[in-house]
């Protein structure tokens, strides 16, 4: 999303620059890529400002970023499992258990030992 919204302010900026020879219609008078570009970054620091203005705002866009976030995760857990059962190698590596040591050989050699 903030690719597209920069690509359309670069974009903007190279239309304000490029010069057609047309007027606007309107009788505004037309914007240059200077101007533009101030105006941009005055409105930058005024979004940016927004959480002293307003903190629910902000609280609330954290809160649906940190939603998008986990529902972003959850969502690629679950592709990642339909891709690996399909796509998936089978694990030819078969392994068995090891039983538990058993104390008696260790007890059985002690007393070899000593005799």
């Amino acid at each position: 999303m903030g690719f597209l919204l920069r690509c359309t302010f670069w974009l903007s900026l190279v239309l304000l620059a490029i010069p057609f020879g047309g007027q606007a219609n309107g009788s505004a008078d037309p914007v240059g890529p200077i101007q533009a570009l101030s105006a941009a970054r005055e409105a930058i620091g005024d979004v940016s400002g927004i959480c002293e203005r307003k903190p629910d705002v902000c609280v609330t866009g954290k809160a649906a970023i940190q939603t998008i976030g986990v529902r972003a995760r959850e969502a690629s857990r679950i592709a990642f499992e339909l891709l690996d059962d399909q796509f998936g190698e089978t694990d030819a590596t078969i392994t068995g258990a090891v039983g538990p040591a058993k104390p008696q050989v260790a007890a059985e050699t002690e007393t070899a030992a000593t005799e």
